[in-house]
């Protein structure tokens, strides 16, 4: 997984540029995490008390949702928790790469490490 991050100088406002497939993370860091060192801290925490078992924990966010389970990070927007599949247009079908990103523990742990080193400054 390729990412980088951008800050405008302008204005403050941070920007992430993910790989394909993993655009739903750079989204949630950018609208859910945010400069939040606390929720970064709680995040990583969770990774650490939940690495080889099989609970599950989520952190729901105004437009995403982070869900922890069986060793894996799944980033998905909420209003796939809502969506009716047999209703849904077949040209707008499950093609959002917006929408969904999956990535191991170690690979979130990595990308907050860096976040959080980012957003310092560092």
């Amino acid at each position: 997984m390729d990412y980088e991050f951008k800050k405008n100088m302008l204005d403050g406002s941070y920007h992430v540029v993910f790989s394909m497939g993993h655009e739903a993370l750079g989204r949630w860091l950018v609208e859910e995490v945010q400069s939040d060192e606390a929720k970064i801290t709680l995040i990583l925490n969770q990774l650490g008390a939940l690495k080889g078992t099989t609970s599950e924990w989520r952190l729901s966010g105004e437009e995403m949702t982070l869900i922890l389970e069986d060793n894996e990070a799944i980033v998905q927007a909420n209003y796939l928790f809502f969506q009716d599949e047999d209703q849904l247009d077949e040209d707008m079908s499950h093609y959002d790469d917006e929408a969904v990103s999956l990535c191991g523990f170690e690979d979130l742990e990595q990308v907050l490490h860096a976040w959080r080193a980012f957003i310092r400054g560092r």
